[in-house]
């Protein structure tokens, strides 16, 4: 008899592309009710709809939601997956994560992980071999906050945690840098000339 174990999905962001999506139609659906009801007709108003469709492909996704299109994040309990990369929780350190969530910091600088606003902002996922994933939010406190909170429990509680990191010695992580020959960026592209 076999047993499946279904993944429990503890954190999910999509790509923003509806989000993108209703944002245009309501400010292009609220500019033509504005001046078809106060300035000009109905027919002469209908240019704000078409203005709309016409910018939203080159503008709305191409410039707005395309650099965000691998903002897909899911978090299981079994691995971290961003976009099409799997990343198995074997090889995330969660007892360093566990610790930075007791501790109310991050991998990346000094600032309170409860104060981080609401905004773009990449959060490093710390390995076992001392390397660092970074992966964007667009709200990464949330994130930080699931993922401490699975971290703990998966190591064993608060008390545990600190036990374990008193006695544990592990590298620092530090944050590892994108291939030049996938997915590379202008900055990664100009290193070569440096």
């Amino acid at each position: 008899m076999t047993m499946t174990m279904k993944r429990r999905g503890l954190y999910r962001q999509g790509t923003g592309f509806w989000r993108m999506t209703a944002k245009w139609a309501v400010a292009f659906g609220a500019l033509y009710l504005l001046d078809g009801g106060l300035f000009r007709s109905w027919g002469d108003a209908l240019v704000w709809p078409v203005i709309g469709i016409l910018l939203w492909a080159p503008f709305g996704i191409g410039v707005v939601w395309y650099p965000r299109k691998d903002q897909r994040v899911t978090l299981t309990t079994r691995e971290l997956r961003v976009r099409r990369k799997r990343l198995p929780m074997e090889e995330v350190n969660l007892l360093h994560v566990a610790l930075l969530w007791l501790d109310g910091r991050s991998t990346a600088d000094d600032q309170p992980v409860l104060e981080w606003i609401r905004s773009d902002r990449v959060v490093w996922v710390p390995l076992r071999d001392g390397r660092a994933f970074g992966v964007e939010f667009r709200d990464p406190a949330a994130f930080a906050k699931v993922f401490g909170a699975f971290a703990t429990d998966a190591c064993g509680g608060p008390e545990i945690v600190r036990a374990r990191a008193a006695a544990a010695t592990y590298p620092e992580p530090r944050p590892m840098r994108a291939r030049p020959g996938a997915d590379s960026s202008w900055p990664d592209l100009l290193d070569i000339f440096s």
